[in-house]
């Protein structure tokens, strides 16, 4: 016996066993879930705001973004942007923008990329409101935009209460930890954590019921021997405790990572780190 699903003559069970059955969800989530269009229509609206009169090209054969389908947590949903595999890590992007086209502040952060960087790659977390697109925006240094997104399934993180009381998340306010990840040879990857409630101002105190007042890391620059890897310009869509993953280029020798970050209160926090030489 045989079933027609999207117009194909297939048996149930090699249906269920076969390709087209992930792909058939694919596009039922990606396209055919009203929020998605919903979504589209957030931003059509929005784009004039960000990126007023511009052209914005489709990016899908350069850059590549990662995210759940449907996000475990709302508060922390993990973001990959990289170039494709093929594409040449030296491509000359300058900044990229991520957005949430449905959070009540739609820009999570800009990345300003200096020439310690070796591609405009980023992984971070992020707090998604509701049923969204998440969009990023390339831009090259010729002035040319190029865009990918990816469609997410989950709501209420911009409001969902702190993992620490106050008084404990402003206790190590400002602690970072920095970790040199694998070396390929032809990049370096590393990791910045740092330690701060960044709060949306959407968050209630669980005991008080008043709201508590936005508080976030709103720049962040990180210098390689005082040469420019990135800069971040960031909103209240980073999660708790922000955290990036990043690619350096190579270099040789001894090197020292400064970071200095500054949130809404203009308080500053600077650290360095020591990165041991690559190995090629």
């Amino acid at each position: 016996m045989k079933d027609l699903v999207l117009g194909f003559d297939v048996h149930p069970r090699s249906f269920c066993k076969s390709w087209i059955l992930p792909v058939f969800l694919t596009i039922l989530v990606m396209s055919g879930h009203p929020a998605a269009a919903q979504s589209d229509k957030t931003w059509e609206s929005l784009r004039e705001n960000v990126f007023p009169n511009r052209e914005i090209k489709d990016g899908s054969e350069i850059l590549e973004i990662d995210a759940p389908v449907r996000a475990e947590d709302a508060a922390i949903v993990p973001i990959t942007v990289s170039l494709k595999d093929g594409v040449a890590k030296t491509a000359d992007f300058k900044t990229l923008t991520l957005i949430v086209d449905e959070n009540p502040s739609p820009v999570v952060a800009t990345f300003t990329y200096g020439p310690a960087s070796l591609s405009p790659s980023v992984e971070t977390r992020v707090r998604v409101n509701a049923y969204s697109y998440v969009r990023a925006i390339g831009e090259t240094s010729d002035g040319a935009l190029y865009m990918v997104k990816r469609f997410v399934k989950a709501s209420g993180g911009c409001s969902a209460p702190a993992l620490k009381d106050e008084d404990q998340a402003n206790s190590d306010i400002g602690k970072m930890r920095f970790k040199a990840l694998a070396d390929s040879g032809k990049d370096r990857r590393a990791q910045l954590m740092i330690r701060h409630p960044n709060y949306s101002g959407l968050q209630m105190n669980q005991v008080t019921r008043l709201y508590i007042p936005a508080h976030f890391v709103r720049d962040i620059e990180i210098e390689r021997d005082g040469e420019l890897v990135w800069k971040m310009e960031g909103g209240i869509s980073i999660s708790e405790n922000p955290n990036f993953i990043f690619s350096l280029k190579p270099s040789s020798g001894p090197q020292t990572i400064a970071v200095k970050a500054i949130d809404t209160d203009d308080k500053v926090f600077e650290q360095s780190f020591s990165l041991a030489e690559d190995k090629g």
